[in-house]
């Protein structure tokens, strides 16, 4: 399903949601809780190709954006007290309660991007006298390289590598999403990437206890489209179950491997989402047998205390209750240049993605 995508194919899987959707006593509430699903949403214009026929609601779905002010606070406290501070390069420009990481670095603190959490092992050892200080952020997809880095670290007997473990677990907040009752959902888009290490069990549970269709969708106009009809076809059925659109890439059982990395380094812990608050076993601290590497607990730093930003409703915006318009600052004191909250840092945050997207994705998929 790369490329361009099969004209014929397309109008076929259109006219079919169309048809299911109209078989249905209300319009459908899909909600993608998958940065990199909205993303695709946008640039090619399927919300416009479906507007008044589905209506899409974008979720939590980006790690950057529900990391809470306190952790980017606690590592610009690390980098200010001159520990060799690594992560990410989304949360470079994340703004803490009063500065990010990329401010800290321009201020002189050592703070290092990289793709991959391996990475941080050398670095480590290139700087033996140096703490060096991993912010561990992302879902199950990335935390499987967290703990490849600290089986490393373990390899390599290096006594310099700590982590701020700031890992989300998806299925817990589709949960807490339905049970807060705040809108209604027909059913959801689960990511594809995370799906692959996790499977399909958490949404199988999900579907059973709340009645809510879960269709795991890759990201190609095809894979959403056809995701889509799944979910229409379930409601239509008056069933809600759990199923795979993406079976080229995710399997029922996920990742062993992936998975036996999450089992082995990590234990659920509640955790805290910036606007969902925080949710019982939503995020992933270090196992007992590793918090030698645990950052908070072993190098201890002090974060001043500052009065909280206001006037961002970036919370809302990951709810899924308040679209980026709906805010005050969205567009005017909000850009991707001057971002106020960090939906509109990340390449994959709802608002961004709006602003950057909202306007010219009348579409790729209208063209051909």
């Amino acid at each position: 399903m790369n490329g361009t995508p099969a004209p014929a194919r397309i109008n076929e899987l259109i006219s079919a949601i169309k048809q299911t959707a109209a078989s249905l006593p209300v319009r459908p509430r899909i909600m993608e809780v998958c940065g990199t699903h909205t993303v695709a949403i946008f640039r090619h214009g399927l919300r416009s190709l479906l507007e008044g026929i589905v209506d899409f609601i974008s979720g939590p779905g980006c790690p950057v954006c529900v990391t809470p002010d306190a952790t980017v606070d606690l590592a610009v406290a690390h980098a200010r007290e001159g520990h060799l501070v690594v992560t990410y390069g989304d949360m470079m420009r994340v703004p803490g309660t009063e500065a990010s990481l990329l401010t800290a670095r321009a201020e002189g603190a050592d703070v290092r991007v990289v793709t991959s959490a391996l990475t941080v092992a050398d670095l480590a050892a290139a700087n033996p006298d140096r703490p060096g200080v991993f912010l561990a952020v992302g879902f199950e997809t990335t935390a499987p390289g967290t703990g490849l880095l600290l089986r490393e670290a373990i390899t390599r007997k290096l006594d310099n590598v700590f982590i701020l473990a700031a890992h989300k677990l998806i299925p817990p907040a589709m949960r807490v999403l339905l049970s807060a009752k705040e809108q209604v959902i027909s059913g959801f888009l689960c990511p594809g990437h995370v799906s692959a290490v996790i499977g399909l069990a958490p949404y199988q549970d999900i579907s059973g206890e709340f009645g809510v269709p879960c269709v795991v969708a890759g990201f190609a106009p095809e894979d959403i489209l056809l995701s889509i009809l799944m979910i229409l076809r379930q409601l239509r059925e008056g069933r809600a179950s759990a199923e795979i659109q993406y079976t080229r890439v995710v399997k029922p059982e996920g990742n062993p491997a992936a998975r036996w990395l999450l089992e082995e380094f990590f234990t659920p812990v509640d955790s805290a989402w910036r606007g969902l608050g925080v949710m019982p076993h939503s995020g992933l601290a270090l196992a007992e047998a590793y918090k030698r590497f645990d950052a908070e607990l072993n190098l201890p730093v002090d974060v001043p205390t500052f009065k909280p930003r206001t006037g961002c409703r970036c919370g809302e915006v990951l709810r899924g209750v308040l679209e980026p318009s709906g805010c005050p600052h969205y567009g005017r004191g909000c850009l991707p240049e001057t971002p106020l909250g960090p939906c509109m840092v990340s390449s994959e945050g709802t608002c961004g993605t709006h602003y950057i997207y909202g306007d010219q994705a009348t579409t790729t998929l209208e063209k051909i």
